[in-house]
């Protein structure tokens, strides 16, 4: 059974940073490229950011090119979202896919960690 637990989120100022992860098990997470999507109050899910199973290629959407960096961690089955001068407009929940760029949206995913940028 694929499971994603994802963690870090969290009230933060505009300008701050927050630290996602999300640990992965019931798949052979080495060989799986991976993407955070998020889900802003009232809209659908967006995708922010894929990583290749070895973690060399990323992707970003515009909306969080520069401001973030997605890694993972293969040995302890974890991938990581980091986030910086985040924007009020960053609040949603977000979630890690299993999958790459193609399909996140519909991927399975965890629950989500719920990051609130707000002064």
């Amino acid at each position: 059974e694929v499971q994603l637990v994802e963690s870090g989120g969290g009230l933060v100022q505009p300008g701050g940073s927050l630290r996602l992860s999300c640990v992965a098990s019931g798949f052979n997470f080495r060989l799986t490229a991976m993407s955070w999507v998020r889900q802003a109050p009232g809209k659908g899910l967006e995708w922010v950011s894929s990583i290749g199973s070895d973690g060399r290629s990323t992707l970003y959407a515009d909306s969080m090119k520069g401001r973030s960096s997605i890694s993972r961690d293969n040995a302890k089955n974890t991938v990581y979202l980091q986030m910086n001068s985040l924007k009020t407009e960053d609040t949603a929940v977000y979630f890690c896919a299993k999958s790459g760029r193609k399909g996140a949206e519909a991927a399975s995913r965890g629950q989500g960690t719920q990051v609130t940028v707000s002064s």
